[in-house]
């Protein structure tokens, strides 16, 4: 469990709420201030849900009209596949944002964490033919690992639910949503956050690199495959005494809520 500091952990405790959901808030109301932080947020659209724990298709999502800096753990909405708010609230929430993670969280019971951007340089690659290249280390990350989902209008139409997640399948861990943004999943809320920071800055790299017009120098697809491999064992930045390789990275961001001292 993250230590409970900080405005963002406030309320968390709430009625008859388990200790691992209150974990999960209180990571999840972090992950907002931190996207917020890095200047992925777009005001108050897109979004971060959560699955909670020990509990059967119910997961956690922003309250629609805060801006993410002042989303706490407390404020985070209960709601089920159906939309129905599972405890009482005086927030809503985006009718988009239901239907885009409640299709993925029904679907994907992998799926502890989906994240969502329309970041600026997010936004540029997800409307170029190629999508993302595989340029850079970060973008290595996310080699022949990528989905697309062609772009259908605002997502408020429910039956959009079944393309999104027959085009995300049953393992990607990223979905670059065509002329809009950003999507992630994630096997907790800081896999999802540190994956959505990686796929950023590829992103960015991107963008940079073809506005120069200059020739690109492509990785060599053996040493693509090497790199991806040593990405994902983790072995380089696992924590002693750690399982998790994501530890160490949440660990440290989350110093950047922390009061001062």
């Amino acid at each position: 469990m993250i230590p409970m500091h900080g405005a963002y952990a406030a309320d968390a405790a709430g009625p008859k709420r388990s200790q691992a959901e209150i974990a999960v808030r209180c990571d999840l109301a972090a992950a907002y201030r931190l996207i917020a932080l890095h200047g992925l947020d777009d005001s108050i659209y897109t979004h971060i849900s959560a699955r909670v724990p020990d509990a059967e298709n119910q997961f956690l999502i922003n309250p629609f009209g805060l801006l993410f800096r002042d989303v706490t753990a407390g404020s985070l909405v209960k709601i089920d596949l159906e939309g129905r708010q599972l405890e009482d609230s005086p927030h809503d929430v985006n009718p988009a944002g239901f239907t885009i993670h409640s299709a993925i969280h029904a679907a994907r019971h992998d799926a502890a964490c989906v994240l969502h951007t329309h970041t600026v340089a997010g936004v540029a690659v997800s409307t170029l033919e190629e999508g993302l290249l595989p340029l850079n280390q970060w973008s290595l990350l996310f080699h022949q690992r990528v989905a697309y989902h062609d772009f259908e209008g605002i997502a408020l139409d429910l039956d959009e639910r079944e393309r999104l997640v027959a085009d995300l399948g049953a393992s990607a861990k990223v979905l670059i949503l065509r002329n809009h943004g950003l999507l992630t999943v994630g096997r907790s809320v800081a896999d999802a956050v540190l994956t959505m920071l990686a796929l950023e800055k590829a992103c960015r790299a991107q963008i940079a690199v073809l506005s120069t017009g200059r020739p690109v120098r492509e990785i060599p697809e053996a040493i693509r495959q090497k790199t991806l491999r040593q990405l994902e064992s983790g072995d380089g930045n696992r924590m002693k005494g750690q399982t998790d390789p994501d530890q160490r990275a949440w660990h440290a961001m989350l110093q950047r809520l922390a009061p001062a001292r």
